[in-house]
């Protein structure tokens, strides 16, 4: 029994000894003393961002990054960052000249096995694209640790790191160290002279000596331990810096279609914003009004529709007049006046002509020009007793945009029963509060965002409710526009502004509500500027401060961009 008791202590301190040297070496942070500096752990370093190549010129922009031992290539415009997949690119590598592949999705991949762990190489890329060559130097330098997954710190306790580790903390020393060792062998012998056996009483020296060396700081620079945490994605992503600047890769880019401008700083003619609304060209618009009292009537087919296109001369409704009872009293008595007269010339006829020998020719051709006046009379009068109807045609070509029509309505004279506008030669009135001189173009502005050109028809000299409309025709097709819709007119003048001129759509608010456009700093890199802005024209805005010339401005896809986090 005494034999199996003492395997059983061995087995138990071995595997005490065991674990407590595991954890000792695995978390020696555990173990630091309060008042004891010993040294903040390493800072991970994020290597999200791939290693890279970046060049420029004024004709292309290039950026390569390295990845699996293969350069990928992306060329753009270097003004307008519009993709450049349509070319031939040489690059000069430490293996020779080789000739990047072109790949279906616009890149070019280049074979970069040279490209060994901590090397820094000077490329030379030519580019050839269409009749533009260029050539663009830049450094490439390789990642000079391997990728090491996030977690995988942990598996990385081998043999050699145990034993190093053990080293480092047996050779360093601590002043406190004899103290604490000389104690805990006083108690060890203690122990073994009231427990009995050498075996106990070892392994309880051990533990204690042990503890001792627990009690130790860690070495402020160990190298058991990687130094720091590479992660490394096999995508670029997109992120925002705390200055407020974005790196954004070229795939990015090119998903989002970011475009850019240079801006410029150049003289610009003075725009006014002014209400408006849309009316009708006078030239190609008409009014059908009926000029008497009576009863309206659908002509064959029915009265025109709203919308439905006519051409002019076509019957669009019948007026019935309305005859009052002493109109027809009157009508009644001039009828049978006439038939009276025309009795008596018919007479004054058949005595005539048998005898026209002796008398003259004259009486007789004067008697029958009278009979046939008093005849037409009748004729006439006949046919107002029948009420015939008023014809209401079109004035002009067109479509039908208002209409007032029922059958029996009763209308009365100067009613207007339909309005025929031509949908594609539409005006613009607007309405100013002071005279502007020199005004000749101008460009309206709806409200879904769209901008039309307009060119100046003149303007009025009397006021309206205290303004003064100027008429303004639509330069651009009219296609979806109406009568009477509001919009804002931008009226150019001849007075000029000093400034750069940006697309409207370059300008976004940040999250404080400051109006800002993003700079395109370098090839991945886009830096917000606050701006302030004022209307120059339907399209663009005029940047009075904030933003200086000849620096390349996003103007598509801002939105996006500044979506970005």
């Amino acid at each position: 029994m005494g034999g199996i008791s003492l395997a059983t202590d061995h087995r138990m301190f071995h595997r005490f000894f065991a674990l407590l040297l595991i954890a000792w070496l695995a978390a020696p942070s555990a173990f630091a003393h309060d008042g004891h500096d010993h040294g903040a752990p390493p800072t991970p370093v994020s290597t999200t961002i791939a290693p890279r190549i970046d060049a420029s010129s004024d004709v292309f922009e290039l950026i390569g990054v390295l990845r699996k031992g293969k350069l990928t290539l992306f060329i753009d415009r270097f003004l307008t960052n519009e993709p450049v997949t349509e070319a031939e690119m040489e690059v000069e590598t430490p293996e020779g000249t080789r000739k990047a592949t072109r790949n279906p999705d616009g890149t070019f991949t280049l074979d970069a096995g040279w490209a060994r762990q901590g090397t820094v190489h000077d490329l030379i890329v030519t580019i050839t694209a269409g009749s533009d060559v260029d050539v663009l130097t830049g450094q490439l330098k390789a990642p000079a640790e391997d990728v090491v997954a996030p977690g995988a710190q942990s598996s990385l306790f081998t043999v050699s790191t145990v034993a190093k580790g053990l080293l480092e903390r047996v050779t360093a020393f601590d002043p406190t160290l004899p103290i604490v060792a000389l104690g805990a062998f006083v108690i060890g012998l203690i122990v073994a002279r009231r427990r009995g056996g050498v075996a106990k009483a070892g392994a309880v020296l051990l533990a204690a000596g042990l503890m001792a060396a627990l009690a130790l700081p860690a070495p402020a620079h160990s190298d058991s331990l990687p130094a720091k945490t590479v992660v490394q994605s096999t995508v670029d992503i997109a992120q925002r810096f705390p200055d407020g600047s974005l790196f954004v890769p070229k795939v990015t880019q090119r998903i989002l279609g970011l475009r850019t401008i240079l801006a410029k700083s150049e003289d610009h003619r003075r725009a006014v914003a002014l209400p408006g609304r849309v009316i009708p060209d006078p030239s190609a618009s008409g009014a059908v009004q009926t000029a008497v009292t009576g009863r309206l009537s659908p002509p064959p087919g029915g009265f025109p529709r709203l919308g439905q296109r006519i051409k002019a001369g076509d019957v669009l409704a019948l007026v019935q007049p309305a005859i009052s009872s002493a109109d027809i009293t009157t009508q009644q008595q001039q009828a049978r006046e006439l038939e009276q007269q025309i009795t008596l010339v018919q007479r004054r006829l058949e005595r005539l002509r048998p005898i026209s020998k002796v008398v003259a020719r004259s009486q007789i051709e004067d008697a029958e020009l009278e009979l046939r006046g008093l005849q037409s009379r009748k004729t006439n009068l006949e046919r107002a007793q029948r009420r015939e109807p008023e014809v209401l045609t079109s004035p002009v070509d067109g479509v039908i945009a208002s209409a007032a029509a029922t059958p029996g309505q009763v209308v009365e004279v100067n009613t207007i029963i339909f309005q025929i506008v031509d949908p594609e030669r539409l005006w613009v009135e607007a309405l100013t509060f002071d005279a502007l001189a020199g005004v000749r173009t101008g460009a309206a502005r709806l409200n879904d965002g769209r901008s039309l050109k307009l060119d100046y028809r003149g303007t009025g000299l009397a006021d309206r409710n205290q303004a003064i409309p100027i008429h303004f025709a639509f330069n651009e097709s009219t296609r979806g526009l109406r009568m009477g819709q509001l919009l804002t007119v931008l009226a150019e003048t001849e007075e000029s502004k000093s400034g750069i001129a940006i697309p409207r759509t370059s300008v976004v608010r940040s999250g404080n509500g400051q109006m800002i456009v993003y700079e395109h700093a370098n090839a991945e890199r886009f830096v917000p500027r606050e701006v302030r802005v004022e209307p120059l024209d339907g399209d663009r805005v005029l940047v009075i401060s904030g933003l200086e010339a000849n620096k390349r401005i996003v103007t598509q896809s801002v939105e996006l961009l500044n979506q970005i986090r």
